[in-house]
């Protein structure tokens, strides 16, 4: 494990070492956990666990909106937080169990599962490992309506069903990247998403 005193050390050393997970404080001297968060996902998606003592849902979505993974508010437990980290891990280096391979097509979005990419038309779109393991889940149950509590035990692995609101802000960056019409919200119940077609046919 590596300790970056401030923002700069921090690109710095993400660019040497290329962490498998990075663990970010938004109030960093020098350059703010945003910034960081946007120059280290430059070149290549990294898992990123941001920390704050703001819990807004304009900070959440703004630290979503850069590329992090997962958002902890302080206080927090050291209990908490490693199981985030081994979550978050587990999500980034296997793909979820009976995941389709085949490219699939969601109106002009392409995913495709074995490349990990997503294009919206001609232009790929980045998504961080957890927006693309939420749009696979959703994407290879098509029509089915997944409840928060579903969703965070499925994709983050969260099993005593906090943090719901860790999901709508995911679906909301989602529908920034991809336009709104991908997912459909079933009020009072979860998420879904409908036309779904294999892309190689």
């Amino acid at each position: 494990m590596e300790v970056a005193a401030d923002g700069p050390s921090a690109v710095t050393r993400c660019e040497t070492m290329r962490p498998d997970l990075v663990v970010l404080d938004l109030m960093l001297p020098g350059l703010d956990g945003l910034e960081v968060c946007r120059r280290i996902q430059r070149e290549r998606p990294v898992p990123v666990l941001m920390l704050t003592a703001r819990d807004s849902e304009t900070d959440v979505l703004v630290g979503l909106g850069v590329g992090a993974d997962d958002y902890m508010t302080k206080p927090f437990s050291t209990r908490e937080l490693a199981a985030r980290v081994h979550a978050i891990l587990r999500r980034a280096e296997r793909p979820g169990p009976g995941a389709p391979q085949r490219p699939l097509r969601i109106g002009d979005v392409v995913l495709d599962p074995s490349s990990r990419r997503v294009r919206r038309g001609d232009e790929p779109v980045h998504l961080t490992p957890t927006e693309f393991d939420l749009l696979r889940h959703l994407a290879s149950r098509p029509d089915q309506v997944a409840t928060r509590e579903q969703l965070l035990a499925e994709v983050w692995g969260y099993r005593d069903g906090s943090g719901t609101r860790t999901v709508d802000s995911h679906i909301r960056a989602l529908r920034r990247k991809l336009g709104p019409g991908i997912v459909r919200t079933v009020h009072g119940i979860g998420y879904a998403i409908g036309g779904v077609e294999d892309a190689t046919s």
